[in-house]
C-alpha cells in the first residue's frame, strides 16, 4: 500500500516537474516574441532614416524617385526572403544544404524550420518564435538593400535596382550569414569566425556588393572634369541627411538588441548570436560609445564637415560591432575613433584616386569598416571562446571569414550588374538623369511652391558654380554635341 501510494506521489511529482518546465519554455518563447517584436519597431527607423539620408544627400530633382527605391526595397526584399533567402539561413550553414533536409518533408531540424513550407512560417499557437524572429532577420536583409541603395543614388534605373537588392537582401548576405553568423554556421564551428554584431557580415558584404555595382553602373555626368578630378553635388536638404542618420543611429539600439539570443532559464540569461553569453548591457554600453567616438575621429578626420562626422559615427559603431559582445568600453571607444578615420580616408581614396562616384560613402562607411571591425577582432579579441564548441576566435578565423565574404559579397554584385550593363538595363538614359528622375518617372515636381533654383557643383578648387553648363559639358563629351537634353537650361 506504501509502496503504491509513494509511486503516485512520485509519478505526480513528475508530471507536475515536466508541467512546469512546459510552463517555463513557453514563458520563454513569449518574452521572446514581445521582445523581438518591439526591436523589429525600433529598427524601423533605420529605414525611416535610410529614406531621408538619401533624400538629403541628393539633388531636388530626385528627391522623390530616391525615397521610392527605398520603399520598394522593402516590397521586393519581404517575399524574396519569406519563400527562399530564410530557407538559405537555416539549410547552408555547412556551405550546401544539410543532407536529408532539402525535401519539402523534411519538417525536422532547424533547415526545416526556416522553409517556408515550415509550420512555424505560418499562424502557431505552439511556436511563440519562428515567425517574429524572422521578422528580425527581414529587417537586417532590408539593411543591405539600404546601404547599396545609397551608393548607386541619381542615376540607377530602378528596376535595375530592385533586382539587385532581392539578390543582396535575400540571397547574398543571408548565405554569409549562414557560415558565419549561426551557431552551426562552417565558419564558427571550423574557425571560430566571431562578428557578434555583424560588421563585416550585413555592412561589409552589402558595401563590397555595392562597389561591384559602381564598377559597371559608372559615375554621375559631371562627377569628374577632363583631368579626373573629382566634383562635389551640392545635395537637398544637408539637414535632413543628418536627421536620417540620427534615425539611423536610433534604430541601431533595435539592430543590435535583435542580435541577442533570449535564454531565460539560464545564467545570465541572454546570448550572442553563437549561442555564447552575453549581457544586454555589455552591446548597449559599446554601441553608445561607438557612436561617441565615431564622431569624434570623423571630426577629426574631416576637419569638421557635418555629413563626415556623422557618417564617421556610423563607421565607429560598424567597427566595434563584431567585438561587441566582448569590448571593454575603453577599447571600444578607441577602436571607434580609428574606425571613423579609416572610413573616411577610404572614402576620399575611393572617391577621388579611384574615380569611383560613390554617393554618400557607403563602401567606406559600410564595406571598409564593416570588413576593418572583423580584423580587429583578430587583434584584440583573439582567444575568446565562440560557439556553442568553445572555439577560440583568432585572426586566422577572421581572415578566413573575410577572405570568404569578399567574393561572396563583390562576385554577384559585379556580375548581375554586368549583366544589366551589357542588356541596357543598368542605367537611366543620359538626358533622363540630366532632367532628373522625378521629371521622367513621375512627370512632375514635387515642390511646386518653392521656386527652383540653379543647380550649384563644387569645382575641385572648391568654387561654387553654376552647374547646368558643367552638366551640358560633360553630357556632350560623351555623347557628342547635339540637342541641348530638356531640364539642363541655366534656369534649371
Amino acid at each position: 500500500m506504501l509502496m503504491s501510494l509513494f509511486g503516485s506521489l512520485l509519478a505526480q511529482t513528475s508530471e507536475d516537474i515536466e508541467n512546469l518546465q512546459s510552463q517555463i519554455t513557453l514563458d520563454s518563447q513569449i518574452l521572446g516574441e514581445q521582445f523581438y517584436f518591439w526591436t523589429v519597431v525600433v529598427m524601423w527607423l533605420i529605414h525611416v532614416g535610410f529614406m531621408a539620408y538619401e533624400g538629403g544627400a541628393v539633388r531636388r530633382k530626385n528627391v522623390m524617385s530616391t525615397a521610392m527605391k527605398n520603399i520598394l526595397t522593402i516590397a521586393v526584399v519581404t517575399p524574396t526572403f519569406y519563400y527562399f533567402g530564410w530557407y538559405i539561413y537555416g539549410c547552408f550553414e555547412e556551405g550546401w544544404p544539410k543532407s536529408g533536409h532539402a525535401s519539402p518533408d523534411a519538417l525536422e531540424g532547424f533547415c526545416g524550420l526556416t522553409a517556408p513550407w515550415s509550420v512555424g512560417l505560418g499562424p502557431s499557437l505552439q511556436d511563440h518564435i519562428s515567425l517574429i524572429f524572422w521578422l528580425a532577420f527581414l529587417l537586417f536583409s532590408w539593411t543591405t538593400g539600404s546601404i547599396m541603395s545609397g551608393a548607386v543614388v541619381e542615376r540607377i534605373r530602378l528596376s535595375a535596382y530592385l533586382i539587385l537588392t532581392a539578390i543582396l537582401g535575400s540571397a547574398v548576405w543571408i548565405m554569409d550569414a549562414a557560415w558565419g553568423w549561426s551557431s552551426g554556421g562552417w565558419l564558427v564551428t571550423r574557425f571560430g569566425f566571431h562578428d557578434a554584431i555583424a560588421s563585416g557580415v550585413v555592412h561589409g558584404v552589402a558595401g563590397g556588393f555595392a562597389f561591384g555595382v559602381l564598377l559597371n553602373l559608372g559615375p554621375r555626368i559631371g562627377k569628374y572634369d577632363l583631368q579626373g578630378r573629382a566634383r562635389s553635388f551640392r545635395g537637398h536638404n544637408t539637414h535632413l541627411t543628418l536627421m536620417g542618420l540620427m534615425l539611423i543611429f536610433t534604430g541601431f539600439y533595435g539592430f543590435y538588441a535583435a542580435c541577442l539570443v533570449i535564454q531565460s532559464t539560464a545564467f545570465p540569461g541572454w546570448l550572442n548570436i553563437y549561442l555564447s553569453p552575453s549581457t544586454l548591457g555589455t552591446i548597449a554600453m559599446v554601441i553608445t560609445i561607438g557612436f561617441a567616438g565615431g564622431f569624434t575621429g570623423g571630426w577629426f578626420a574631416s576637419k569638421g564637415d557635418p555629413f563626415w562626422t556623422l557618417s564617421g559615427g556610423l563607421a565607429g559603431v560598424i567597427s566595434v560591432s563584431a567585438g561587441a559582445d566582448v569590448y571593454h568600453p575603453s577599447l571600444a571607444y578607441l577602436l571607434a575613433i580609428s574606425g571613423a578615420l579609416v572610413a573616411y580616408w577610404s572614402g576620399t581614396f575611393i572617391e577621388k584616386r579611384l574615380r569611383i562616384d560613390d554617393a554618400v560613402g557607403a563602401v567606406a562607411v559600410h564595406g571598409v569598416a564593416g570588413f576593418y571591425g572583423v580584423f580587429l577582432v583578430g587583434i584584440f579579441a583573439g582567444g575568446f571562446p565562440t560557439g556553442i564548441n568553445n572555439v577560440e576566435s583568432s585572426m586566422g578565423g577572421q581572415l578566413m571569414g573575410i577572405l570568404a565574404f569578399l567574393p561572396l559579397a563583390f562576385l554577384p554584385g559585379y556580375a548581375v550588374s554586368w549583366l544589366l550593363k551589357k542588356a541596357n538595363l543598368l542605367r537611366v538614359p543620359a538626358e533622363v538623369e540630366l532632367e532628373g528622375l522625378d521629371m521622367a518617372e513621375f512627370g512632375m515636381d514635387f515642390y511646386p511652391e518653392f521656386e527652383r533654383v540653379p543647380e550649384i557643383i563644387i569645382e575641385p578648387d572648391g568654387r561654387e558654380v553654376d552647374g547646368a553648363p558643367v552638366l551640358l559639358d560633360s553630357y556632350w563629351q560623351t555623347n557628342g554635341k547635339g540637342k541641348v537634353p530638356a531640364g539642363t537650361s541655366s534656369e534649371s
